[in-house]
């Protein structure tokens, strides 16, 4: 603990690592966690060379460099995370045959797959208007835990 008290900079090292942490592990790359991340850890590079001392300044230091962080990086990250394809089309669910429960159209239906009724409604690139219940369809892509299926050929 000592060595703590008398070197500020593993202390923000920690708290930078920590707060990584728990941004990866549970937020999943929201943001917030990672901008104070970063913070902590510069601060801890600028106790590392001196050119910071002090609680109150170490302190003043993070929450500056935070916001500036987060106005740095705020519109890229969330351009970056809104890029992703929507739709999955590499699950191990596609190409699936499963039974209709509620007849789908383009807009809403069920399907039943593994015990449970899953939302569902056709692709966009099918042709027709529904696949009736108690009929089969294929699972041709996933948005959320929205099914894309197409009837079978």
């Amino acid at each position: 603990m000592q060595t703590f008290l008398e070197n500020h900079q593993l202390i923000w090292y920690a708290i930078a690592g920590l707060s990584l942490v728990l941004e990866l592990g549970i937020m999943g790359l929201s943001g917030p966690l990672l901008f104070f991340a970063i913070a902590s850890a510069l601060t801890g590079v600028l106790i590392s060379v001196g050119l910071i001392d002090g609680w109150q300044n170490e302190i003043l230091v993070v929450g500056v460099l935070s916001a500036v962080i987060t106005l740095l990086l705020w519109k890229p990250l969330k351009k970056m995370q809104n890029s992703r394809s929507k739709t999955d089309d590499s699950s191990d669910m596609i190409g699936l045959q499963v039974p209709v429960s509620d007849d789908i159209t383009k807009a809403s239906g069920s399907i039943r797959y593994s015990g449970l009724n899953w939302p569902a409604r056709l692709a966009d690139d099918v042709d027709i208007e529904v696949i009736e219940s108690n009929s089969q369809c294929t699972i041709v892509a996933i948005t959320g835990n929205t099914m894309l299926v197409a009837p079978i050929n």
